[in-house]
């Protein structure tokens, strides 16, 4: 087969190999006993912890290893001995391929006491601090179609699957448009429908590709760089506003304007139009300049009566709903005072400072990213807002004691930082600051966990609320309320 590299699922081939080289064991009957990190699950055997995806507990398998260490092993199913009676039935026809929603399989409320179970492990077994009794995860109103972003990937070749293999025809290559198969920068699934945003972003994708397909444009191979079309970005807002994003991977003028003119055409709904041509060997496009074509250069979210500015560059909570259940936790928490200085650590388009400001006397932004910065003083004039500042720079570098003795003492402090957490001169600025209250939000509660151990010595939690912001995954937001002792 000329493409044979390509309709070989990459990860079965490297299964092969590797039993043939290590002999790694077939599992039979194992018994899969609770959730673990990442959508997976585990079991044991001969008292080594088996990591296996695209099981529940309660389901008893057979497992073909492929990776084996001396404290764990991991494998996927050969063959479903007894299904647990915990067991849902997937409602996406992708599940199990294309890596996203991993927990379909699992009942919501399931999924909530686990996303629970996995703070309240990590706050004890990494933070080691003394916990109040952490409330059930706040879940989603909607755990279908709550995305309000999804970016999705052109390519020349769409990934087949194993049952498509196993048929042995031979299947000519087809171009795709979809999602990237998890740690294959080079394979996409075409994906026919998504369950994770509103309409009309699947519309608009299946209508982008047929027009591609129907006029001779081609499509993105990753690996020799070439093809006109490469990614497309779809923005819908909770007001009804919806902005697309097209990526070129070639500056073709006449074929760019074609495309662009017939989605103008077929969707008027769409609000804000832009294009990048993206020359790079990567897809990020954060360094480049977004071209509007049509509409505005914004779509507006709103929240509590406040409106939010969303630029295609522009961060904001992916899902707009539960955001605001977030943030409303985070507002509770932090408990402000008509009086109060409140800094808001991490503040991305400054849409907590913006939420907050109205119940306190001054609000404080910083953030990494200046557009971001730029983004939170729209919004605040957008809404406005007089009594929020906002600085752009490297949090260890912005705030320092100078800084707090310029911008005033903070008595409450929200923090909202990446996956890695807080640095630890930060932390000890923070300290030093000393604040009543800090309500840390974090999207790691791992890494929320190592802080709150750093924070112990002069503050105590006393509110742990988790909070669903990804329903079908394994991702979980928590808010934790922390005084000073």
């Amino acid at each position: 087969m000329l493409f044979a590299e390509f309709f070989v699922p990459l990860a079965q081939s490297v299964d092969l190999m590797a039993r043939k080289k290590a002999n790694y064991p077939l599992i039979k009957g194992l018994e899969i006993t609770t959730l673990a990190a990442e959508g997976k699950a585990m079991g044991r055997w001969n008292d080594v912890v088996v990591f296996v995806p695209m099981t529940v507990p309660g389901d008893v398998v057979d497992v073909q290893i492929r990776v084996k260490r001396r404290r764990f092993m991991e494998g996927y199913v050969v063959e479903y001995v007894h299904k647990s009676p915990l067991r849902s039935e997937p409602f996406c026809e992708h599940f199990g391929i294309c890596g996203g929603c991993k927990w379909q399989n699992l009942p919501y409320e399931e999924q909530l006491r686990f996303k629970t179970e996995q703070v309240r492990d990590q706050l004890t077994r990494i933070g080691k601090v003394e916990l109040p009794k952490i409330a059930p995860c706040l879940g989603s109103s909607e755990t279908q179609f709550y995305r309000n972003k999804l970016e999705f990937t052109f390519a020349d070749r769409r990934w087949l699957t194993q049952e498509e293999v196993a048929t042995g025809a031979d299947i000519e290559p087809e171009p795709a448009l979809g999602f990237h198969i998890p740690n294959m920068f080079d394979k996409v699934l075409d994906i026919r429908q998504c369950w994770l945003q509103p309409s009309p972003s699947n519309e608009i994708r299946l209508e982008a590709k047929r027009f591609c397909l129907e006029h001779g444009y081609t499509f993105h191979n990753a690996r020799a760089h070439t093809g006109l079309m490469r990614n497309m970005i779809v923005r819908t807002a909770s007001t009804g506003e919806v902005m697309v994003v097209v990526v070129f991977g070639v500056n073709e003028r006449e074929r760019i304007v074609a495309l662009l003119d017939h989605l103008v055409a077929t969707f008027p709904q769409i609000t804000s139009l832009f294009y990048v041509v993206n020359t790079k060997l990567n897809d990020s496009v954060g360094d480049l300049d977004p071209v509007l074509y049509k509409g505005k250069d914004h779509i507006l979210e709103e929240m509590e009566g406040l409106q939010f500015k969303v630029g295609p560059k522009s961060f904001y909570q992916t899902n707009s709903k539960q955001a605001y259940e977030l943030y409303k936790v985070a507002r509770d928490f932090a408990d402000l005072q008509p009086t109060d200085v409140l800094y808001d650590l991490y503040t991305g388009t400054g849409t907590i400072a913006n939420f907050c400001a109205a119940r306190c006397a001054k609000v404080v932004g910083i953030e990494y990213v200046p557009e971001a910065i730029a983004d939170a003083k729209v919004n605040s004039a957008l809404n406005g807002i007089e009594n929020t500042s906002f600085f752009a720079g490297d949090m260890k570098a912005v705030l320092d004691d100078r800084f707090v003795a310029e911008n005033g003492h903070p008595d409450v402090i929200i923090l909202d930082p990446p996956r890695a957490g807080v640095d630890e001169p930060v932390i000890e600025v923070i300290l030093r600051a000393a604040p009543e209250r800090i309500v840390y939000v974090s999207c790691n509660p791992a890494t929320q966990a190592r802080d709150l151990a750093l924070l112990d010595a002069d503050y105590c939690v006393v509110a742990v609320q988790p909070v669903d912001m990804f329903p079908h995954t394994h991702h979980v937001e928590n808010v934790v309320k922390l005084v000073r002792r």
